[in-house]
């Protein structure tokens, strides 16, 4: 009843099917341009986004990426206390930092 498996493995092979490493070279084609288009330009803006945020200090005039203008008033482990208007002070994320004024 499956005789005849064999023999159609046996015509694919004769067929000229190509080998395993032909299947896997394109593969490995768009997995490299993918890292080099898409990942590393990635990491390369975050590395750069963090040294800023680093680089951000007391007195400094900074715009949210919600838009909101402001002065920093204290700098936290992992947020910053700014000042948006006289005596209105709110507290963000330093990731939510987009850019300095």
């Amino acid at each position: 009843m499956f005789s005849f498996v064999p023999q159609a493995y046996a015509a694919a092979k004769a067929a000229g099917q190509p080998g395993l490493m032909a299947q896997l070279i394109p593969l490995i084609l768009i997995i490299v341009v993918f890292y080099v288009f898409l990942i590393l330009p990635q990491q390369k803006q975050r590395k750069k986004h963090k040294e800023f945020i680093e680089s951000l200090k007391r007195g400094d005039k900074i715009i949210t990426s919600s838009g909101i203008y402001g002065t920093i008033v204290k700098v936290g482990e992992k947020d910053f206390t700014i000042e948006i208007a006289d005596g209105v002070q709110i507290k963000i994320t330093k990731s939510s930092v987009a850019a300095r004024q």
